[in-house]
């Protein structure tokens, strides 16, 4: 079993094919105590491809490693979101959406416009747990498909919800407003202890940084339009 550091936690697991051990690779750490331990039963992986046929041994191992240290991740009063997380200036914004409505595509838009300024966190499924009484958004080896992301923490400017529209417009939501579009977004089918801290360090989020809802195009000047919209919201709480 190796060690690794996710999000300011260790976690103990042993990974067996290509595509976890190399973007778990990032994140070993010297041997210490755990605080997580990731170990599949014995046959767990081989019963989950009857119900996933299609998926090789490399990623029926990988989710099911992704939904375990998310579930763990809720015990240490940390959430996934369902998001592409994008780093301009020491700052992350997350932009979340149903698949297929182009997250990734708009995140991509940022890279261009600002360079070396910006790198995508993760593309996926960053996690966001709060040090210190500020809320971060947190690299992990689970990106989903996308190999797309980094080992680093950085504070969360803000949350964005994409839906396509015709024109960019973007507005501010109340954390009451956005609870609904967010809850769909992360993991929910949960016991009902493990909801309750679900819900719990949600409102936390909802209530610790700005959120809002945009509709947009695919171009720069919807990238652009959300940074100064979502960046102004830092100069206006200083």
């Amino acid at each position: 079993m190796a060690l690794y550091s996710f999000c300011g936690l260790t976690v103990e697991m042993d990974p067996q094919f290509p595509l976890l051990l190399e973007r778990s690779a990032p994140y070993l750490v010297p041997s210490e105590k755990a605080d997580i331990c990731l170990a599949p039963a014995s046959g767990y992986l081989e019963r989950l491809g009857e119900t996933y046929p299609k998926l090789g041994a490399d990623w029926l191992e990988y989710m099911w490693h992704s939904s375990a240290f998310y579930r763990f991740l809720l015990r240490f009063d940390g959430i996934m979101l369902h998001s592409s997380a994008v780093v301009v200036d020491d700052r992350a914004y997350l932009f979340s959406a149903p698949p297929g409505t182009g997250k990734s595509t708009h995140t991509a838009g940022w890279l261009r416009l600002f360079g070396d300024r910006a790198f995508i966190l993760n593309d996926d499924k960053p996690a966001l747990r709060f040090f210190d009484g500020r809320l971060y958004a947190c690299g992990t080896p689970f990106t989903g498909t996308s190999p797309l992301g980094r080992n680093a923490r950085v504070p969360v400017q803000g949350i964005c919800v994409l839906e396509r529209g015709e024109e960019n417009r973007i507005l501010p939501l109340t954390a009451r407003e956005a609870l609904p579009r967010i809850y769909t977004q992360t993991i929910f089918r949960l016991s009902r202890p493990l909801m309750e801290r679900m819900l719990t360090t949600l409102e936390a989020v909802l209530n610790a940084v700005p959120i809002f809802l945009m509709q947009c195009t695919i171009g720069e000047a919807a990238c652009r339009m959300a940074w100064e919209t979502m960046k102004e919201s830092e100069d206006d709480a200083t």
